[in-house]
C-alpha cells in the first residue's frame, strides 16, 4: 500500500497514493497516449511515465489537445428542412444563364448548397446534348426539383412523381401558378397539391402568397417549408410587404424562405433581417451584368442580414438621440 502524498496538479493541491506518474494518469482515468506531462518544469517523455517516481510536493502539468478558440463561438449557424441540415441560407435557380458553365460558376460563388431545377422533357433528337448534371454535381449540391410552369395541382403532382422516379428526390419545391401574366400562386390548387404530395411521402417546400393565414394552412397540409413571394417572380422589385413576411415567420413552425422578387443584395438582406431562414433567387443573379459578382454579393448579403437579425437591431425612434452626451459641452 502506497502512502498518500501531496502534489500540485494543474495549479491545484491534490492528495494521491500513486507511486509513478503513469499510476497518476491511470488514477485520473486518462489515456497516456493522449496526454503530455511536465514535472517540476521538465517534460517527462511518455515512454518513461511508468518509471517516473512521484514524490511529495511535485508540481505537475498534464495537458491534452482541445479545439482552439472559443468553442461556443464556433457553433455553426445551420438550418434544417425535412431532416436535412444546411449551412448556406441562399438557394439559387438554374434558369436564364447564358450557359451551364456560367450557371455552375454562379452557384460556386454564391456558396449555395441547394439549387432548384425544372423538370423538362429529354431532347430525344439530341440525347447527348449537355445536361445540367454535367456541370453541377447532384452528389455535391442538393437538387430541388420544382414545378415551374404548372398551372394546376394535377400537373404539378405528375411532374414531381416523374422527378422522384428520375432522381429519387423527395425534397421538392411546389409552385402552382394562377395565370401567366402575374405568375402569382393559385392557392386553392397549391393547397390540394401539398396535401397529396405529403401523403405520398414527398417533402414539399411551397411557393405561396405572402399571407400568414395561407402559410399556416400549407403547414397544416404538410409543407416542410413556407416560401412566400417578396414580389412577382422575376420582377426584381424587392420585398413589397415586410409586415406580412414577418407575421409568417412569427407564426411558422417550419422554415420560411422568401421566394421571388429579390433584385439586389439589399433585398436579400432585408428578408434575412425579418427572420427568414433563407432566400431563394434566380433572375437577380442570372440577369445581373456580372452574374458571378452578383452571386458573391448575394452570399454576403444573406450572411450579413442573418447576423443583423441575430444581433437584434436597435429600436426605431421618432426623434434624434445623440451618440455623444450633450452634458459638459464647452
Amino acid at each position: 500500500m502506497h502512502h498518500m502524498k501531496s502534489i500540485t496538479l494543474n495549479g491545484e493541491m491534490r492528495r494521491t497514493s500513486a507511486a509513478t506518474i503513469a499510476d497518476l494518469v491511470k488514477e485520473l482515468e486518462l489515456s497516456p497516449e493522449k496526454v503530455a506531462v511536465e514535472r517540476n518544469g521538465e517534460i517527462v517523455p511518455r515512454s518513461t511515465l511508468s518509471a517516473a517516481a512521484l514524490s511529495a510536493n511535485d508540481t505537475l502539468e498534464i495537458v491534452h489537445f482541445v479545439g482552439g478558440g472559443d468553442q461556443a463561438a464556433k457553433v455553426q449557424d445551420t438550418w434544417s428542412v425535412a431532416g436535412r441540415t444546411f449551412t448556406s441560407r441562399l438557394i439559387v435557380g438554374t434558369g436564364k444563364y447564358k450557359d451551364f458553365e456560367q450557371n455552375a460558376a454562379a452557384v460556386e460563388a454564391s456558396g449555395a448548397e441547394i439549387v432548384t431545377v425544372a423538370v423538362r422533357r429529354v431532347n430525344v433528337t439530341d440525347p447527348k446534348a449537355p445536361m445540367l448534371t454535367d456541370f453541377i454535381d447532384p452528389k455535391k449540391v442538393t437538387y430541388l426539383p420544382n414545378t415551374a410552369g404548372c398551372f394546376n395541382a394535377d400537373d404539378a403532382i405528375r411532374t414531381l412523381r416523374l422527378a422522384r422516379e428520375a432522381g429519387g428526390w423527395d425534397l421538392v419545391k411546389l409552385e402552382v401558378l394562377g395565370e401567366a401574366r402575374t405568375l402569382y400562386p393559385n392557392m386553392k390548387e397549391t393547397l390540394e397539391a401539398t396535401e397529396v404530395l405529403a401523403k405520398e411521402g414527398f417533402h414539399p417546400m411551397v411557393y405561396c402568397v405572402d399571407d400568414p393565414i395561407a402559410a399556416k394552412q400549407l403547414e397544416d397540409a404538410g409543407a416542410v417549408a413556407i416560401m412566400p413571394l417578396g414580389a412577382p417572380i422575376g420582377s426584381g422589385l424587392g420585398i413589397q410587404n415586410q409586415v406580412t413576411i414577418r407575421l409568417i415567420v412569427e407564426g411558422a413552425n417550419v422554415p420560411v424562405l422568401v421566394d421571388a422578387g429579390v433584385g439586389t443584395a439589399s433585398d436579400a438582406a432585408v428578408g434575412m433581417e425579418l427572420g427568414c431562414d433563407g432566400i431563394l433567387m434566380n433572375t437577380a443573379i442570372a440577369e445581373a451584368k456580372e452574374p458571378i459578382r452578383m452571386a458573391r454579393a448575394m452570399k454576403l448579403a444573406v450572411e450579413g442580414g442573418r447576423e443583423a437579425y441575430l444581433a437584434g437591431r436597435m429600436g426605431r425612434r421618432k426623434y434624434a438621440d445623440p451618440s455623444s452626451p450633450l452634458a459638459g459641452l464647452i
